[in-house]
């Protein structure tokens, strides 16, 4: 049954410190799932470091919500969800006649768009409307709806955090479709790259995680490179860390592949795997992540290694910590991340990474591993082997992804950028007597 509910507002527990007149940062997100991709990790971890930072902090989200850190409020806007219904056409209620952003929602979705965005951008500058004077400043999690561009109007400087180009998506994914329908279909699907677009072309400074993503948006989009700042994710330290008394087992792969889509470089993973595994009778695959119905479970299948390749998904954090800490050796096969949260946190975990020159990967990884060019699953197999059979060399290799990254990604460096962002586009605390 279809349940579409009110918004809601969660206040927010007492903040850990005292903070009169800090600045009121609120923090849009059309999704946060706090288990699948990273959008909910940013969202919780940058949030908490603005509000370690002096900051008060609001989260406005759709669902799936996030987990925030005590003293970080959330407002619910609540979408249709018509990813998790049986039958998405038979979920119109008459009420939709009457509701712009729930209409748009589900027509949208049911001719071939991604409707739930472009209604979370309707509901969010409904929203704004009645309370916008709450806030100094409005930051969103991709700068996907136009709604960030109508806050300036009424008051509130905004600005997003742009963690690449969803253009780069839609390339990589039209590569990999089969028929022109495919190819219609998913330009249809994407069709919200063009707003992406705008509205990094109009907000007056954006945020990106890294110099790849930050090229990429420039070039894609046309914009001004000094427009847009870069400050590199952080990682939880106290989730993802080494701990020596767990054994690595040598024969076990780890990686993580929020999606089987061709950015991702599932498929390449798998490949790679396939062609060692003939060698290696004991080695294993474990991939956080879900296996649906597509490219990478045809290939696993051909390859008739089903056994041998795991994938869980919906774990928290500490679980997936706990695999990188046991992995001989953690493989990121992305063809293009902004970031990639999982090489930064198996590093952490001083886990041997083996990385591919996609995107920000080179950049995360440093010299304390291993690339490996992207798209290459032969280029791959080949590194992983030569580090499989190199124990002495994972070891050292494991230990300076260990020291990079507690040095090199941290959240309150990420917040300090922020908040001297939010300064430059006018934001002014409200100060109260």
């Amino acid at each position: 049954m279809l349940d579409v509910a009110a918004p809601e507002f969660a206040p927010p527990p007492a903040p850990p410190r005292p903070n009169p007149g800090g600045l009121r940062v609120l923090v849009a997100s059309y999704r946060s799932h706090p288990h699948v991709g990273g959008q909910g990790v940013y969202v919780r971890e940058a949030t908490k470091a603005l509000l370690e930072q002096g900051a008060r902090v609001d989260v406005i989200s759709g669902p799936p919500y996030p987990d925030l850190a005590p003293g970080v409020g959330l407002i619910k806007l609540p979408s249709l969800d018509l990813f998790s219904v049986d039958n998405a056409l038979a979920a119109f209620r008459p009420s939709f006649m009457t509701n712009w952003p729930d209409f748009s929602e589900w027509a949208l979705h049911n001719s071939g768009a991604f409707g739930e965005m472009f209604a979370f951008g309707a509901r969010l500058k409904r929203w704004l409307r009645a309370h916008a004077k709450t806030y100094d400043v409005l930051h969103d999690n991709q700068g996907l709806y136009a709604a960030l561009l109508d806050a300036p109007r009424i008051g509130l400087p905004a600005t997003a955090t742009l963690h690449h180009p969803i253009s780069v998506d839609l390339r990589f994914a039209l590569d990999q479709a089969e028929t022109w329908i495919d190819r219609a279909l998913l330009k249809r699907w994407h069709g919200f790259v063009a707003t992406q677009a705008k509205t990094a072309r109009n907000l007056p400074a954006l945020l990106t995680v890294s110099e790849a993503s930050k090229a990429a948006a420039v070039a894609d989009f046309d914009l001004d490179p000094a427009r847009v700042r870069v400050a590199h994710n952080g990682v939880d330290t106290n989730v993802f860390r080494p701990d020596p008394s767990v054994d690595r087992d040598p024969d076990l792969i780890a990686a993580t592949a929020s999606s089987d889509t061709a950015i991702k470089g599932l498929v390449d993973l798998i490949d790679a795997f396939a062609r060692i595994a003939p060698t290696r009778p004991r080695l294993k695959l474990a991939v956080i992540g879900r296996l649906r119905d597509g490219p990478a479970q045809r290939k696993l299948a051909a390859a008739g290694l089903g056994e041998r390749v795991t994938f869980t998904s919906g774990v928290p954090s500490a679980h997936i910590a706990d695999l990188y800490r046991r992995a001989g050796l953690v493989i990121a096969p992305s063809r293009f991340e902004g970031f990639g949260f999982p090489a930064a946190e198996a590093m952490a975990c001083g886990a041997c990474v083996l990385a591919t020159d996609g995107g920000a990967l080179p950049e995360v990884v440093g010299d304390a591993g291993v690339i490996a060019p992207a798209g290459d699953p032969a280029a791959v197999a080949a590194a992983a082997l030569a580090l499989l059979d190199a124990p002495a060399r994972r070891a050292a290799l494991g230990a300076a992804a260990a020291r990079r990254a507690r040095t090199a990604f941290s959240w309150a460096a990420h917040a300090r950028a922020a908040l001297d962002l939010y300064a430059d586009i006018g934001a002014r605390a409200h100060r109260r007597t």
